[in-house]
């Protein structure tokens, strides 16, 4: 496995309403390869680049979150919020890390994960 580098972008997650329909898509269209993490995420490989499928009930409007990573997370929430950058989500456990979400000033909203405490 190889060690992330700060501020790539290192996954990328999209939003699904049905998350057995979008596997199945993607396993026959591309051979992409899923692991799931309980009811309302998977995640996948052999794709170029990891990411995953988050379950929602809601509308979709933009269905993709681009996640970079950062071994400072507190750190660079700070560097992203002094350069004006609004955190939408704060930091929050998950398995395998923690994250925040933020938009930028174009309104974009991207995620920060680190595997560090």
């Amino acid at each position: 496995m190889n060690t992330p580098n700060d501020n790539y972008i290192n996954y990328v997650e999209f939003r699904a309403k049905d998350l057995e329909k979008v596997k199945a898509f993607y396993t026959a269209a591309f051979d992409w390869k899923f692991t799931d993490y309980g009811p309302d995420y998977i995640a996948f490989s052999n794709s170029g680049l990891e990411g995953g499928f988050e379950r929602t009930s809601g509308e979709i409007i933009n269905g993709v979150l681009v996640v970079l990573y950062h071994k400072n997370l507190e750190g660079i929430r700070e560097r992203v919020m002094k350069n004006g950058g609004e955190i939408t989500k704060d930091i929050f456990s998950f398995p395998g890390g923690r994250r925040f979400h933020f938009s930028d000033p174009a309104g974009n909203e991207l995620a920060i994960w680190s595997d560090k405490e």
